[in-house]
């Protein structure tokens, strides 16, 4: 299985970017998949988490209400909208799939599978 996410950039506070992680061979829809990003100098932390189906997501405080994470598993994709973007928003963002059960996964550990991160960075 691999992974591979695009669609970082630089942009403005207040502004928007939309993310997109396309996987290639395993089973997609069958992937509970996950957003991570990593700040310089902290540690890797899920922002956002999305089922099977997309019936079940789960996000991270830090992001409720600007981020939205969808999947189209026709096309073996993942997507992040992230608007009303701040500085402290800047970081490497990677995808990762887990084949671990159901619902969505929270812990960083029941990820199977990374993709190899996009920067994104907020001016101020």
């Amino acid at each position: 299985v691999q992974l591979q996410a695009s669609g970082g950039g630089l942009v403005q506070a207040g502004g928007s970017l939309r993310l997109s992680c396309a996987a290639s061979g395993g089973t997609f829809s069958r992937f509970i998949m996950g957003w991570f990003r990593q700040a310089p100098g902290k540690e890797r932390d899920l922002i956002t988490s999305i089922s099977w189906s997309g019936g079940s997501t789960y996000y991270a405080d830090s992001v409720k209400g600007r981020f939205t994470i969808s999947r189209d598993n026709a096309k073996s994709t993942v997507h992040l909208q992230m608007n009303s973007l701040k500085p402290e928003d800047t970081a490497v963002y990677y995808c990762a799939a887990s084949y671990k059960g159901w619902g969505i996964r929270i812990s960083g550990s029941d990820y199977d599978y990374w993709g190899q991160g996009t920067q994104v960075t907020v001016s101020s």
